[in-house]
């Protein structure tokens, strides 16, 4: 499926097939005469994420819509423009002036990059423009926001020491584990993740046996995970790559791993194509996600049965993040009773949304305090455990 979309306004009105009524509960107003929310979306469009682009844009079309049938925010109707990242900080950038200077937007949704979005940060904060990212998961994000300076940055997507954090509590707290092994993608964010574990590991009484980080395209972990098994480890402590997990599980087997050592962390366990390659390597593998489309609530549920209706594909994750995050900018906006930046971004840091995973609010680092998915593979297939939430601990100056 091919999509075409241009940087220009997209009136939602006219891109979607009609839908029904407004998401439960979201406030309306039958008139629309007020000026309109002019919102930017930074994705990339085109390059190698250009399909984490379309879904993003998807979605935030679909909460417009869903938005302005209901009659707007207090009589204001959302206009969506979006802007081409490709993926990378100077186009991004490039992107993101364009948004403010030429489209005169209101507010700007973006990137699915955290390096795009680390480059935007400082230009929105010159224009006085609010920025509510939905995907990028890098914590430097939310450490320089708020207190930490970029005052008009704000999150509402879990970062990367969440994830940690909640996966290693999750492993010690509720299936035992103290002794671990790390096998990650020597990425930053593999390594990141890692050091992330650590910041947290302690608090639980557990301790890293050894660590050992892989390039991507390597196929051959025999001998890592050999170390691995003779040091006493109960769980490998995965964040990478979703094509690597199926050669590491079959690998586990072969060596006789499978059973005896647990993957936890992040590397798509869950998918059922990665199950299906070493079913008793994968059972009981923990993993934390910010949503999927099995988690079990009306909103969660409704959202997914009109985005496949509509698009005649699955919502993924980037889908839905985007789809939420346009629906909780207007109820900041429906807070604020204005559109003028300051007063939502004030309305915004004192939020209580109602997501479909849970309440969201935002810390002094502009940061949303949201649960996480908790999933644990059991007899073969993906079990939901929970939404767990953790506070992390932001460095000191």
């Amino acid at each position: 499926m091919t999509h075409s979309l241009s940087r220009r306004a997209l009136f939602v009105s006219t891109a979607l097939l009609t839908l029904a009524a407004a998401v439960p509960g979201f406030p309306i107003s039958a008139k629309a005469d007020g000026d309109p929310i002019k919102l930017g979306i930074v994705a990339p469009m085109s390059g190698p994420n250009a399909r984490y682009g379309a879904f993003s844009m998807h979605g935030a079309e679909l909460a417009a819509k869903e938005i302005n049938d209901a009659g707007g925010v207090d009589g204001h109707k959302i206009e969506l423009y979006n802007a081409d990242s490709q993926g990378t900080p100077v186009e991004g950038v490039s992107a993101t002036r364009r948004l403010i200077d030429e489209d005169e937007v209101g507010f700007i949704i973006g990137d699915v990059s955290s390096s795009v979005t680390l480059a935007m940060q400082p230009v929105v904060e010159d224009a006085g423009i609010l920025l509510l990212n939905a995907a990028s998961s890098n914590p430097k994000i939310t450490y320089g926001a708020g207190v930490g300076g970029y005052k008009w940055t704000f999150r509402n997507y879990p970062t990367d020491e969440n994830r940690a954090l909640i996966v290693a509590k999750y492993a010690a707290e509720q299936r035992g584990f103290t002794k671990f092994a790390v096998l990650s993608v020597d990425t930053d964010y593999g390594r990141s993740a890692i050091e992330f574990t650590k910041k947290y590991l302690p608090e639980f009484k557990g301790e890293i046996l050894s660590e050992d980080y892989y390039k991507e395209g390597e196929v051959d972990f025999r001998s890592v995970l050999s170390k691995i098994r003779d040091n006493g480890a109960q769980a490998i402590i995965m964040y990478g790559l979703a094509d690597t997990t199926p050669i590491v599980a079959r690998q586990m087997v072969e060596l006789g791993l499978a059973g005896k050592v647990t993957l936890i962390g992040n590397g798509e366990f869950n998918t059922a194509k990665t199950i299906e390659s070493a079913p008793t390597a994968l059972e009981g593998a923990i993993e934390a996600a910010a949503w999927l489309p099995a988690w079990d609530s009306p909103e969660s549920k409704a959202f997914v049965e009109k985005f496949t209706t509509t698009y005649k594909d699955a919502p993924n994750n980037h889908a839905y993040v985007h789809w939420d995050t346009v629906h909780l900018l207007a109820e900041a906006i429906h807070e604020a009773g204005s559109i003028d930046q300051e007063k939502v971004r004030d309305a915004l840091s004192k939020i209580k949304y109602k997501s479909p995973v849970g309440e969201v609010t935002f810390d002094d680092h502009n940061q949303a305090r949201l649960p996480m998915i908790l999933l644990q593979i059991e007899n073969g297939k993906p079990s939901i455990k929970g939404a767990y939430t953790a506070d992390i601990k932001y460095p000191t100056e």
